[in-house]
């Protein structure tokens, strides 16, 4: 079944996404006066099409939802009737055909800045930007962070939450700034200043930031209580259930939750013998946790999660949301940091001074439609935004067989005043497949990378 939640939003993912960017290319053609053939969504073989008359566009779904199409008439790709001459894609003049090509990464860019607007003005709940003790010589406790401060703004920006904490400092990490101002409520209920300063390191590989800056969220203290039980998991086989208390793990009283998540972390693989509590009767049972490996080496994992009271809930989420009006001059903003940062980072990628283990392809793209599908409506439009935004600033990059390196021709077509020779542009967009398949292939290495470790 997660496997078809999974396939089930990133096919609404790639599939809405895909029909914005061709439907951009297809209403601006037929404003502009180009017939068009056929509007296709997808690749393939045809699941459904319709065609009003055969002098219209043919509206297409194929099988393989990993792209789209505008066919129109061309006199480069097929002969055209005298009477469709006018029409044609390549009698137009230059600015008719840069508009007709940059509307589809436009529209995507248009389709992010709606749904950034939409979870503005629905709102997010997510969990307070309140510290837990900061790891000793992170950045944050040298910054003089302390246990209790809740960080309400970053360089003047509301943080409501660590989803907004987090991306605020990424992006502007991104940016290149180094000295990054938060205002924060402490635990006396003052407002202070904070003065983080990022290395230098952190400004050129932003996606190891994480691991520096010593961030931890603030974790209330919870009795040992199972809230929920995975399937297939180690909870699962040695029969423990919703509601138990975890009194003993090999003769040692638990009075913590956190006790218990060390014991398991701590015995990969090797049986623990517990007692809980069910219902007021002690039962005796024996739980072998599963050898995971993470980061720090093999650890134990049961599948069973803590039981958190509703009033701790409360006190640890936030909700956030924006009046319609506020929220677009918020969400223009939004949408041109993120495609600000997109640009930033590719350019880091190809001068080697980031990771290419930054680049997702469809599975990875596939697991993050799911996720954010789990958490709620908000967090899935606002992940459909960010694809947005990538795709649209993507396709306006000066790569030939790309929007954008049709643009560049078209640009150079302007300025001379005659066409790039057909020969120049077939070896530019030879040069443009091979980069493209050589980037898919290392996306989709990297996702089957993640995947089996």
């Amino acid at each position: 079944m997660e496997i078809v939640h999974t396939l089930f939003f990133f096919i609404i993912t790639i599939g809405v996404l895909v029909s914005i960017h061709e439907f951009g290319h297809f209403w601006v053609a037929r404003k502009v006066g180009v017939k068009v053939l056929k509007f296709s969504i997808g690749f393939g073989h045809v699941l459904w099409s319709y065609q009003k008359t055969t002098d219209s566009t043919e509206f297409v779904i194929s099988a393989i939802p990993l792209g789209g199409y505008v066919k129109m008439v061309d006199e480069r790709e097929a002969s055209v009737s005298p009477e469709d001459l006018p029409y044609a894609f390549n009698r137009q003049s230059v600015w008719a055909k840069m508009a007709i090509v940059a509307a589809g990464p436009l529209f995507n860019l248009a389709l992010a800045f709606i749904l950034f607007w939409s979870v503005l003005v629905i709102g997010e709940t997510g969990i307070k930007p309140v510290l837990d003790q900061p790891e000793p010589n992170s950045l944050v406790a040298q910054a003089g962070f302390v246990e209790g401060d809740e960080i309400l703004l970053i360089n003047d920006k509301k943080t409501p939450t660590w989803n907004e904490v987090i991306n605020s400092i990424v992006n502007l990490a991104i940016n290149g700034t180094q000295t990054i101002k938060l205002t924060v409520n402490t635990v006396d209920n003052l407002t202070q200043e904070r003065t983080l300063v990022l290395a230098q390191e952190d400004i050129e590989q932003p996606e190891n930031l994480s691991q520096h800056l010593g961030f931890k969220p603030w974790t209330p203290k919870l009795k040992p209580v199972i809230g929920q039980v995975l399937p297939n998991s180690a909870a699962l086989a040695a029969g423990l259930q919703a509601g138990d208390i975890v009194l003993r793990a090999n003769e040692k009283a638990l009075n913590a939750w956190q006790e218990w998540v060390t014991i398991v972390r701590q015995n990969p693989a090797k049986s623990i013998a517990i007692l809980i509590e069910r219902d007021g009767v002690q039962l005796p049972k024996v739980i072998i946790p599963q050898a995971v490996t993470s980061d720090t080496g093999t650890e134990g994992k049961i599948g069973a999660a803590v039981y958190v009271p509703d009033e701790v809930k409360a006190a640890m989420t936030a909700t956030y949301s924006m009046p319609p009006i506020e929220a677009i001059p918020a969400a223009f903003s939004m949408t041109f940091q993120y495609s600000w940062a997109t640009v930033k980072m590719m350019g880091k990628m190809f001068i080697g001074q980031a990771s290419v283990e930054n680049l997702s392809g469809p599975i990875s793209i596939a697991q993050y439609a799911g996720q954010s599908a789990n958490l709620g409506v908000t967090q899935f439009l606002r992940f459909m935004g960010l694809v947005s935004v990538s795709l649209g600033v993507l396709n306006l990059l000066p790569i030939p067989v790309l929007d954008g390196g049709h643009l560049l021709f078209f640009t150079i077509e302007g300025i001379k005043g005659s066409p790039v020779s057909e020969k120049i542009q077939l070896i530019f967009q030879q040069a443009g497949i091979a980069l493209l398949i050589t980037l898919m292939t290392l996306a989709m290495f990297l996702d089957v990378q993640r995947l089996f470790h």
